[in-house]
């Protein structure tokens, strides 16, 4: 990374920026499964249309995701394959981080508790 531009900084910081809401990060586990449309996935997060076609508008503009109108629907899907090794990687490391923590406190007591 020491000899990308100050531009492709930029660039790589809105990607990950985008990849900073749950709502954003909830949305392309779900495609990671496959296409939907925008009804869908708005039934499936429990939220309005509105506020997922906002969400899927900046993940679209970061090139993580593709939309197809078909009729009055409109539908995406995953259009970065990186995207999926890129939450297995983050996720195993989350997990190996959270299950070491686990094991730090059962070893030596959560002190929190005792404060």
């Amino acid at each position: 990374m020491n000899e990308l531009a100050p531009e492709a900084l930029e660039y790589i910081a809105a990607y990950f920026q985008a990849l900073s809401e749950p709502m954003r990060l909830q949305l392309i586990n779900l495609l990671r499964a496959g296409e939907r449309n925008v009804g869908e996935l708005a039934r499936e997060c429990g939220c309005t249309t509105a506020n997922v076609s906002k969400h899927l508008a900046l993940l679209a503009q970061q090139g993580m995701v593709a939309r197809e109108s078909r009729g009055t629907s409109v539908y995406y899907r995953i259009a970065d394959d990186t995207i999926d090794a890129l939450c297995n990687l983050v996720c195993g490391s989350l997990a190996r981080q959270f299950e070491q923590r686990a094991q730090d406190r059962a070893m030596f007591g959560d002190r929190r508790s005792a404060d």
